[in-house]
């Protein structure tokens, strides 16, 4: 702050050096002037002006240290009381400045959340009308005709749901309930749901679990899952999926390996960014490249980490690991 205070009032500092300098100048071309007595008069005249700076140092940087320490924050209650004309235009224009942001946030936030809330609730309504077409097309005598009906169906099952949770991940926090979740019901769950497509690519399932059960948030558990099993199906073909699950350096882990196309080494960097689909692939109009991005999101939140292990040509394999109890204390803020 000296240094900002100095350069701040350089012009000053200047004049009074130049005024100090012709002073000297003048006693020096005239004779009659006694040089020594200019002396003096010179040095008392920089010791009154040092003090003067170190006493208007300490009443003009005041103010403006508290607004330093403010950093980004709209709370000016801490701000110290403005003395100067030049302070209190600063302190009313950033009072004023603060209180339209804050306004304007607000609104911003309402907005935002009833916008959510709008969604949210026709997601609810349109899955009524899914649910009806679900037992119109089960109805079908046309085997042919009702699976195609079923995949179309589950895909747009599946964008909704997408969508549900992205909508609901900033806000996960509140919606956490951190217990025992057994993993065999939850996976045969998700792998029903993806029947009728696996059986129209001939896609099985190989499930082998060594830990039956981990310490997590089922429901957020079943959306990560559902993920990570939609790319497996979809980039695979005649050929089985492997489940595992077991324990390592007393964490819980759960893999998930298909034999598909595999992921390009240049884009496994990127597999997890918002929007990111594929660079081998980069035609796929299918994609939405928020799958992966939501399950890091949601993973982040029940501290579970994701590895991944791809090979071009043999498959992938993902591997969520399980944090241990204690680290749910981090979670939950118990």
């Amino acid at each position: 702050m000296i240094r900002k205070y100095m350069n701040e009032r350089r012009s000053w500092i200047i004049l009074f050096l130049s005024l100090q300098a012709l002073i000297l100048v003048i006693a020096y071309l005239d004779a009659s002037i006694p040089l020594q007595s200019i002396f003096y008069i010179v040095f008392l005249s920089f010791i009154i002006f040092i003090l003067f700076l170190i006493i208007r140092y300490q009443k003009e940087t005041s103010f403006y240290k508290e607004l330093d320490m403010l950093g980004n924050g709209f709370d000016l209650i801490s701000l110290e009381e403005a003395r100067t004309p030049f302070e209190k235009i600063t302190e009313t224009q950033l009072t004023e400045q603060a209180k339209y942001y804050k306004e304007s946030l607000s609104d911003l936030l309402i907005s935002i959340e009833q916008e959510k809330d709008d969604l949210l609730g026709w997601i609810h309504e349109v899955k009524t009308p899914l649910t009806t077409m679900q037992l119109m097309v089960d109805r079908l005598e046309d085997e042919r005709l009702k699976t195609q009906l079923n995949n179309e169906w589950l895909r747009i099952h599946l964008l909704l749901d997408q969508q549900l949770h992205q909508r609901r991940i900033p806000f996960i926090k509140n919606d956490l309930f951190i217990e025992v979740t057994a993993l065999e019901p939850l996976l045969y769950k998700e792998i029903k749901d993806l029947k009728s497509w696996c059986m129209q690519k001939g896609i099985g399932f190989d499930i082998s679990l060594q830990k039956p059960d981990a310490l997590t948030d089922a429901k957020w558990l079943s959306f990560m899952v559902r993920q990570l099993l939609t790319n497996a199906v979809k980039y695979s073909k005649n050929s089985d999926i492997l489940i595992s699950s077991y324990e390592e350096d007393g964490q819980v882990k759960l893999a998930i390996q298909d034999a598909g196309r595999g992921i390009d080494p240049r884009d496994l960097p990127r597999i997890f960014d918002k929007g990111f689909t594929s660079t081998t692939s980069h035609h796929d109009n299918a994609a939405t490249g928020m799958g992966l991005y939501l399950t890091k999101k949601a993973a982040a939140s029940l501290a579970i980490e994701i590895e991944v292990q791809s090979t071009v040509g043999e498959g992938t394999t993902f591997t969520l690991t399980f944090p241990k109890k204690n680290a749910f204390v981090q979670i939950t803020g118990m």
